[in-house]
């Protein structure tokens, strides 16, 4: 069911416009024209490898395809030897499609920066990672980069009614149902790849109909035979990696560990960086709980290090007692508000010179400047707290920390009273 031309692939309509450079790059007019190499990156099953294909058949050039799984160095230069060497003696140019050229190391990469500069090749690489970080720059500027969206679900079943009636599909044999049909769509998410081989394996279990004259219908219980599981829509660079995380943080901050453990599945499932998890249940340790919870940072730094130790699949088991223990304790924002309320006073200027007695007094000279007169050392107090001068003038008096009455910060907030009460002299 690869589409044979453009024409015939579904979404990506802002790719294909008329004039825009694939479109131009599979006018067979143009085979003989110098053109620029372009990185396709998208998410699996949006039509990479067929849009390389479609071109390749729609230009008349060249086509040779390397994946970056099995090709090396060699393999590379062979393929850039042999395109100069038609362009030369035939003029024909050469299509090179690189697949997860992600996967491509440096050196690698290195090798096709001769043929993609000199125009022996014109390099089509798909990639499904953020090519900012897995293709070299070199090669990041002389190409055009295209980010391919996942399919929409009317692109998931336009391709779905084009495979049961095509010969080159299902021809016929069965019909799709509208129930089976929309199933199928939830279930690609996006990915047409994955509709196809569910529809393949449901039209298997089809069987035949109870009347010869008719045509066996594939139905949402097939559908369920044939994948064990939805396919989550998540896309690890997309609007619900971030919306998984907004809900699972919020969750965690609202103190509904059902949610938060079902967020954090959403998240296992789809095959999220387990290290990305782990540093969002820190942060969310050191934000939303503090010292209402002093074992909650390091309970969540600890997951994290076992995650990293262990890997996964044992790691999610670290991940959720973080998640229970975060979840389910006590709450307090109290040393996040103190730091971000300091930072909004410095950048407004609200800062002055450090007390005299405060200042640095061990280099030669600083005596004399004053600095470190009058200082009190606060151990040689019985109480270990005495009555200084330790913010700026222009500032003294400012609170920042304000601790909350909740879990173990309800003891940090009886003692700041006292301490405060003391160094102002009262």
């Amino acid at each position: 069911m690869r589409p044979t031309s453009l024409d015939e692939v579904a979404g990506q309509d802002h790719l294909l416009r008329r004039g825009s450079p694939l479109v131009a790059l599979a006018d067979p007019d143009a085979s003989t024209r110098a053109a620029a190499s372009v990185i396709l990156w998208g998410p699996p099953g949006t039509g990479k490898t067929t849009l390389a294909q479609a071109i390749a058949r729609s230009s008349g050039r060249r086509f040779v395809e390397l994946s970056a799984v099995t090709a090396g160095v060699k393999d590379v230069r062979e393929v850039m030897q042999e395109a100069l060497t038609q362009r030369d003696l035939y003029g024909q140019s050469t299509i090179l499609f690189l697949d997860e050229i992600h996967r491509f190391t440096k050196a690698q990469q290195d090798a096709l920066l001769p043929g993609v500069e000199n125009g022996w090749v014109v390099l089509i690489a798909a990639t499904t990672e953020n090519p900012s970080f897995s293709v070299i720059s070199p090669l990041l500027s002389r190409s055009l980069l295209l980010t391919l969206k996942p399919l929409t679900d009317a692109d998931v079943s336009t391709l779905l009614e084009r495979a049961v009636t095509d010969a080159r599909g299902l021809a016929g044999a069965v019909t799709l149902t509208d129930e089976a049909r929309d199933a199928i769509v939830r279930l690609a998410s996006g990915d047409a790849r994955r509709a196809l081989t569910t529809l393949e394996a449901a039209a298997g279990l089809a069987g035949d109909a109870e009347d010869a004259d008719d045509v066996p219908a594939i139905t949402p219980e097939q559908i369920s035979q044939a994948v064990d599981r939805a396919l989550l829509r998540y896309d690890r660079q997309g609007d619900e990696h971030y919306d998984v995380i907004s809900a699972f943080i919020k969750s965690i901050r609202g103190s509904d560990v059902d949610a938060a453990m079902h967020y954090l599945a959403r998240m296992i499932e789809a095959g999220e960086d387990p290290r990305f998890i782990a540093r969002r249940l820190i942060i969310s340790a050191a934000e939303d709980i503090g010292l209402a919870d002093p074992h909650a940072l390091p309970l969540a730094i600890a997951a994290a290090d076992a995650v990293q130790f262990i890997g996964m699949p044992e790691g999610r088991i670290p991940l959720a007692e973080a998640t229970a223990y975060l979840a389910t304790t006590a709450k307090s924002n109290a040393a996040y508000l103190a730091i971000d309320k300091a930072i909004a006073d410095v950048r407004a200027g609200g800062f002055g010179r450090v007390p005299p007695p405060l200042r640095d007094a061990h280099y030669p000279g600083a005596k004399r400047l004053g600095h470190g007169k009058g200082y009190v050392y606060p151990h040689d107090s019985d109480i270990g707290v005495v009555a200084q001068q330790h913010l700026p003038d222009e500032l003294t008096g400012r609170r920042y920390y304000e601790p909350t009455n909740h879990g173990a910060e309800r003891d940090v907030q009886a003692r700041l009273e006292k301490i405060r009460k003391i160094l102002e002299g009262n």
